[in-house]
């Protein structure tokens, strides 16, 4: 029995199949075997450092080939991957380096700036990848081709996800976690062989992406195709190009997708089978796409906690427009109260969810993690209802978030910034719907006694604090926010500002 290493999945692929493309980027290609050996640099690289085993390595990059190669070559030096949006600011990678106590960051040379800040705050080496650069660093270092020997318990990577209590949870996940998640998606949802040509549109820093597109795709050998940045234009030209077969995406990203001018010009006859994640897709965007494209998609359900996850509709069952499906092999889910007892068939209740998918727990939060496991059984904090045949469909999310263009926003975090200008009195940040972007970030302000307050300036002011795509684009003033007997600001009660902006 080998090492549970997660970075197993590149390293046998290597081996069976050492020529074959692993990842595509615009007209560059690079090989299992030349993926398998820029990765072990990377283990050279760290060890040359000082770092390994069981330590925590910040990984700052967006969906470029040095992705898969930081990630693995991370793995193979025995550390625990902390991936980051690259769109986080200062403050941000403040938080994201120092609470795991992060030994260094790699980060792409144009985020270099933010994650420097991050670093020196958490006493991390910087390492900025930037092409040319990187590859003349990596030659510099012997590969080191063996795997550290791990358990499948140990974490392999820490997703930090928030809860509406502000300061983000990092979910520790184990190589069995992972590895699991990626086989039992490759083999039984997507039927993924060599063949395959997986686009790589979603963040790879995300759970959805990291699992579903990439290690899913490296586990079979299939090629993976990268965009750095999602545009509708730019994937239907990739679709054609590299004849992709296996497209993943969110709900935003089919609708664009579908209403792009460019959608009859292009040759997308390659595609077999649409993944649809992150957010409910509406069933217009369904029928509408597969009409257009002549393509089954498919949609599932998980959090970064579930690695992520933990249901499905099934290739090889009736699928159910507006369903997550039910759960995937080895994964138990139901509905309960919050103690977790079923709640009858036909009432609503929380989803828990048991099996290989769920996390260890929250990185030194034992608090936090005791709050959502009962009896092995995992709280989502989503509401939902099931049907006769035990198919799942989500009908509110008990937390606040906002998922605004599948990226998910938490409310406090934006309230705490916005609290810290000195003109505001109290906030509440809401979600608003959007017709491209499914849901806008609002705020909805009142003003400390005798001061004006510009909302373009209050705007600029969050926007310089938090990632683009967090700060609130709708402010409106109110008086005073309605509140419950205890003070606590009740927001189902507040009137969101109704433009869209």
């Amino acid at each position: 029995m080998g090492s549970a290493n997660l970075a197993r999945i590149l390293t046998e692929t290597a081996a069976r199949e050492p020529e074959h493309v692993a990842v595509r980027f615009e007209d560059a290609t690079m090989s299992y075997r030349e993926l398998d050996e820029a990765s072990a640099r990377v283990a050279a690289l760290l060890r040359s450092r000082g770092i390994g085993a069981g330590e925590r390595v910040g990984i700052m990059l967006p969906n470029v080939p040095y992705f898969p190669v930081v990630y693995f070559g991370a793995l193979r030096a025995g550390c625990v991957l902390v991936p980051m949006n690259v769109m986080l600011k200062g403050r941000e990678t403040t938080f994201y380096l120092s609470d795991p106590e992060a030994r260094a960051v790699f980060a792409w040379h144009e985020f270099a700036e933010s994650a420097g800040i991050g670093a020196d705050a958490a006493g991390a080496e910087l390492l900025e990848v930037a092409p040319g650069d990187f590859e003349r660093l990596l030659g510099d270092h012997e590969p080191i081709w063996e795997l550290p020997d791990v358990r499948g318990d140990d974490t392999a990577v820490i997703l930090y996800t928030s809860g509406t209590t502000g300061t983000p949870k990092g979910a520790e996940l184990t190589h069995d976690n992972l590895y699991i998640n990626a086989k039992v998606v490759a083999e039984t949802l997507l039927h993924t062989g060599p063949e395959d040509v997986v686009l790589g549109a979603l963040p790879l820093f995300h759970a959805f992406g990291q699992t579903d597109a990439m290690n899913a795709a490296i586990y079979v050998g299939a090629t993976l195709t990268l965009l750095p940045r999602f545009e509708p234009g730019k994937a239907l030209e990739t679709l054609q190009r590299d004849r992709v077969t296996v497209f993943m995406g969110v709900p935003t990203m089919y609708s664009a997708v579908l209403h792009h001018p460019d959608r009859d010009r292009v040759d997308t006859s390659s595609l077999r089978l649409c993944v649809s994640g992150g957010a409910a897709l509406p069933v217009e965007v369904l029928h509408g796409f597969e009409a257009q494209f002549g393509c089954k998609i498919l949609e599932g359900y998980g959090l970064s906690e579930t690695s992520p996850t933990a249901s499905f509709n099934h290739p090889d069952r009736e699928r159910k427009p507006g369903s997550i499906g039910t759960a995937i092999a080895g994964v138990e889910m139901k509905l309960g109260d919050d103690a977790g007892n079923e709640v009858p068939l036909g009432e609503v209740g929380q989803i828990w969810i048991r099996g290989h998918c769920v996390m260890k727990g929250y990185w030194g939060r034992p608090d936090a993690t005791a709050e959502v496991f009962r009896d092995g059984w995992f709280a989502t904090g989503d509401i939902a209802r099931l049907d006769e045949d035990g198919y799942f469909y989500i009908v509110d999310r008990k937390k606040d978030m906002i998922i605004r263009g599948g990226y998910n926003v938490y409310p406090r975090e934006i309230e705490e910034v916005i609290y810290e200008h000195p003109a505001v009195r109290e906030c509440a940040v809401i979600g608003i719907p959007h017709s491209s972007l499914g849901e806008e970030v609002a705020a909805v302000v009142a003003t400390k006694p005798g001061q004006d307050l510009d909302l373009d300036e209050l705007r600029a002011f969050v926007k310089e604090r938090v990632a683009g795509y967090k700060y609130p684009r709708v402010i409106s003033l109110t008086d005073e926010l309605p509140k419950g007997p205890t003070g606590k600001i009740l927001k189902r009660e507040i009137k969101p500002p109704e433009h869209e902006s």
